[in-house]
């Protein structure tokens, strides 16, 4: 096996981040800084997105893989290359594969969204080959390593590695090029760190009064946790909805780059990402997948910070698959406290339901759920009832009346064990 990749001490200088830029300018676009009308308006600042979106491939991976696989020997590459992925990496990887006339064989977690593994055969074409492999990234990551060991194959680290990390910092070069205006602050997503260490290291050495927040999902802070106990750490379990930043493990060289550059890692929670997500295709037609997200979805978090100022957000990716819109739709409804469900215990007599919707239900809400069997047995029967308020202030009424007609039974929001069971 052959990884290329030394845990020694590494910052990646500016002229070899230039380099990469020029290598680099073959095949990747460069993606413009966008002014944002609705989030500057929201937040009384001048905001502006990175829009990695619109890369090839829809995210920024295409440059670390590409960066990283052009500098193998032709020794290295006698074998091919190997990579893990949850999805972006894939496609970098599987591009780069393609233009460069290299074997590639890619290993995604089984879970990864279909559309990003039909992405990644169609990006390779016949220079690839596609294995799913366990449920997280980092299951595809040990299932990869052992792969290469058999087969004495090259492995191309989606973050952990010095040329992907230089290919990421491209990034901050053209950030700093242009952006005609002082950067007060830049917010940027983080998974394994490899986007962070690299676009930090630049912009910290071209721009050092810039304030750099990495964001991570909630549900996965890896980064955080290393953070606060001082040292890499492996998280026992993560959430794996942000499939591109759901890593367990950080990198070895990423961490101490991000620690040395960051100022601070922010947490954000799934289902604001959701929220995010939704208001950024309603208000600006940008489709993002929930890591691409990240960085906007942090800005409630510091918009008395940021009044004012000059911002970038990086938006990393647009690989979202569209069977997924309901589950983002249910999650933000969940976080903005507007989708309840309850078990409802329905006396077994004719006009119950007919008492529930006219006498216990208010104008504005609505039965988006209903489960419910007759035993002809009991006095009542139970019935999961899942309702979307219109205000979240119309919940407590709506809790009221429900007690004060005797249809309470249990409130499952606050269950995460049975709601996740019975939802």
């Amino acid at each position: 096996m052959t990884t290329n990749t030394t845990h020694t001490a590494f910052y990646p200088e500016v002229e070899e981040v230039k380099k990469a830029h020029n290598i680099l300018s073959k095949v990747i676009y460069q993606t413009a800084l966008q002014y944002s009308f609705n989030l500057s308006e929201r937040y009384d600042a001048h905001i502006y997105l990175k829009r990695e979106d619109t890369q090839i491939v829809r995210s920024y991976k295409i440059r670390g893989a590409y960066n990283k696989i052009t500098s193998l020997a032709p020794d290295q590459l006698i074998n091919g290359v190997v990579c893990a992925s949850a999805g972006n990496h894939a496609q970098g990887v599987a591009f780069s594969c393609y233009k460069l006339g290299v074997k590639g064989v890619i290993f995604m977690p089984a879970p990864t969204p279909k559309q990003k593994v039909q992405q990644v055969k169609m990006f390779g074409k016949d220079k690839v080959e596609v294995i799913l492999a366990g449920d997280t990234f980092d299951d595809a990551y040990q299932t990869a390593m052992e792969y290469c060991t058999v087969n004495k194959s090259t492995f191309v680290h989606p973050f952990d590695d010095p040329k992907v990390i230089e290919g990421q910092a491209t990034i901050g070069l053209e950030l700093f090029k242009d952006a005609n205006f002082s950067i007060d602050y830049l917010f940027l997503p983080v998974g394994g760190g490899g986007l962070s260490a690299g676009v930090s290291s630049i912009i910290k050495a071209l721009s050092p009064h810039t304030k750099m927040i990495g964001v991570e999902p909630a549900g996965a802070p890896a980064m955080h946790e290393a953070f606060q106990q001082g040292h890499v750490v492996t998280l026992e379990e993560i959430d794996k909805f942000v499939d591109g930043a759901a890593v367990k493990r950080v990198g070895e060289l990423t961490y101490p780059l991000c620690k040395a550059n960051l100022d601070e890692i922010a947490l954000v929670d799934e289902g604001k990402l959701c929220s995010s997500l939704i208001s950024m295709y309603n208000e600006s037609g940008i489709v993002l997948e929930p890591a691409g997200a990240l960085s906007v979805a942090v800005l409630d978090q510091y918009k008395d910070q940021i009044k004012g100022k000059n911002i970038i957000c990086l938006l990393s990716g647009s690989n979202n698959d569209i069977t997924r819109t309901e589950e983002i739709r249910e999650r933000s409804m969940l976080h903005e406290e507007l989708m309840h469900y309850f078990i409802i215990r329905f006396p077994q007599r004719a006009g119950a339901l007919k008492e529930f919707v006219a006498e216990v239900l208010g104008p504005d809400d609505d039965i988006v759920h209903f489960e419910y069997t007759k035993k002809t047995s009991r006095e009542k029967g139970p019935a999961l009832v899942g309702i979307e308020l219109k205000a979240k202030e119309d919940f407590e009424p709506l809790l009221t009346r429900m007690k004060q007609r005797n249809f309470f039974g249990e409130y499952l929001n606050e269950k995460p064990d049975l709601f996740s069971y019975m939802i």
